[in-house]
């Protein structure tokens, strides 16, 4: 029996996180909380039990005549196909293989539709890690689905999207989004208003006009200083006496953060470091080469993790020139030679 928890990790493809698809926001919370309980080692999907009444609590269902409500939710999420292109193809996908429900034990069990593996099972680059618990108390659909598609894109700060592409991406098919200040006031200042209540990363946006035509918008990503302090610590925090929790990220990846610094961390303090940085090595490398300029540090996860997510720069240092340095200066490539000093090369 699964026992669910808002502190487990979603890891998704962007690729999947960014195709089109329109769910309610009952089926995307089934569909991000059975994606918590995945492994990142796993090679294949497992079949999780779940609860009902669990699903019912950690969904914020107070009401128990909904128990009958879940079966007909997966009856409905079973039928929704969504495409995803992979270069000239288009793939069709549904994302339940099946739902079976164990009559008298209120038990329901589920399991992925195996064509999804590609974009959640052994990801190695292109993919995006989160809390369940930041999507658990969103209210709109649409919040969801902005949430996931700026959170793979927070790492750049900014993404400009393509209103069509946009409206979707998060479902919007209703023709009152026609109207652009519909699609304006219902979703994007609704998700924005949310995001920033509820989530790690709040964003503001600019409307790109082609002549007097909103044709993209712009977003202005930034990390939530009143949800990112508690992701830390709740990420750092001494384990509970409960079951051991899954791993939560590629430990390929674990180990080469271990790798990259070069004192002892823990596979927990590395995987702290690598949801800060959105997955991004490159990131962790540099911030990592800005340590080695700073002054002493006495907690060196902790000033990673800060680092990443105000983006500290190097200190620029003036040498003065005299004749033990009076001479042209060799350039090295820092990334081949820490490849060599790693024995990658």
């Amino acid at each position: 029996m699964i026992t669910l928890d808002k502190d487990y990790i979603v890891t998704k493809s962007n690729k999947l996180i960014t195709c089109n698809y329109d769910l309610s926001v009952q089926e995307q919370k089934i569909i991000l909380t059975l994606a918590s309980m995945v492994q990142p080692q796993d090679t294949k999907f497992k079949t999780y039990d779940f609860k009902i009444k669990d699903f019912l609590k950690l969904l914020d269902i107070k009401d128990q005549s909904k128990y009958t409500e879940i079966p007909k939710i997966t009856k409905e999420l079973m039928k929704k196909v969504f495409e995803i292109k992979e270069g000239k193809d288009i793939i069709q996908l549904a994302w339940l293989s099946s739902a079976r429900y164990k009559t008298g034990e209120g038990i329901v069990a589920l399991e992925f539709s195996p064509q999804l593996k590609p974009y959640m099972l052994e990801l190695k680059e292109l993919y995006t890690s989160y809390k369940l618990d930041n999507i658990l108390s969103l209210k709109s659909k649409y919040s969801i689905r902005l949430y996931e598609i700026l959170k793979c894109n927070s790492y750049k700060k900014q993404v400009n999207i393509e209103l069509e592409e946009l409206k979707n991406m998060v479902g919007s098919k209703e023709k009152a989004y026609n109207i652009y200040n519909n699609f304006k006031n219902r979703i994007i200042t609704k998700a924005q208003k949310e995001l920033a209540e509820k989530t790690d990363i709040n964003f503001d946006y600019e409307e790109i006009k082609t002549g007097r035509k909103v044709t993209s918008i712009k977003f202005y990503i930034t990390s939530n200083k009143n949800t990112c302090n508690n992701e830390i610590a709740a990420t750092l925090a001494e384990p509970k006496p409960k079951p051991k929790p899954k791993p939560q990220q590629n430990i390929d990846h674990i180990k080469l953060i271990k790798e990259i610094i070069k004192e002892e961390i823990t596979d927990l303090e590395a995987q702290s470091i690598l949801i800060s940085a959105n997955g991004d090595i490159n990131i962790i490398k540099e911030k990592y080469r800005c340590s080695q300029r700073a002054a002493k540090i006495t907690n060196m996860v902790g000033w990673l993790i800060d680092a990443i997510k105000k983006d500290y720069k190097p200190p620029i240092s003036k040498v003065k020139v005299g004749k033990f340095n009076d001479y042209a200066q060799r350039e090295y490539d820092f990334d081949k030679l820490e490849k060599k000093l790693l024995g990658w090369e």
